[in-house]
């Protein structure tokens, strides 16, 4: 399982750079996307970001236990913390750009966006945490 490793982190840090790029590209150009039948249309939105959320968030909270269990602890680390990449940027734009966020639907997109990178950083270190407690055996019985 440790030469699985490597390519599982690299596709979870490449899935965290393309959200974020995903997001850059909706925030900041999305409008002229944004026709009938562009990719951000506002009929489309709510089910184009159930798939991103599906997809993004089952494969990164499953590749997880993966790399628990090899040796290069540095390529966890950078997997953990390629998910800020995505948080960063809805923080920016939520806080720092809102006039990007004209339209209700948007704003929804944009909250939608911020737990779904909140749940796979925190997430992602909750699993972690619980895994790395097992495996060290450190719960042992508690007695008084």
């Amino acid at each position: 399982m440790s030469k699985l490793h490597p390519s599982v982190s690299g596709l979870s840090i490449l899935m965290a750079l393309v959200l974020a790029l995903g997001e850059w590209a909706f925030f900041f150009y999305g409008r002229s996307w944004a026709g009938p039948e562009g990719m951000f249309a506002p009929g489309r939105l709510g089910f184009n970001l159930a798939w991103i959320t599906l997809v993004y968030l089952s494969f990164q909270l499953l590749s997880i236990p993966l790399s628990l269990g090899t040796r290069d602890r540095f390529i966890g680390v950078v997997d953990g913390m390629a998910s800020l990449v995505p948080l960063g940027i809805t923080l920016v734009v939520i806080f720092g750009k809102p006039e990007l966020l004209g339209t209700p639907e948007r704003w929804e997109a944009a909250i939608l966006l911020l737990f779904v990178a909140a749940i796979d950083l925190f997430g992602g270190y909750m699993f972690s945490i619980a895994l790395s407690r097992r495996t060290m055996d450190v719960s042992g019985p508690i007695t008084s």
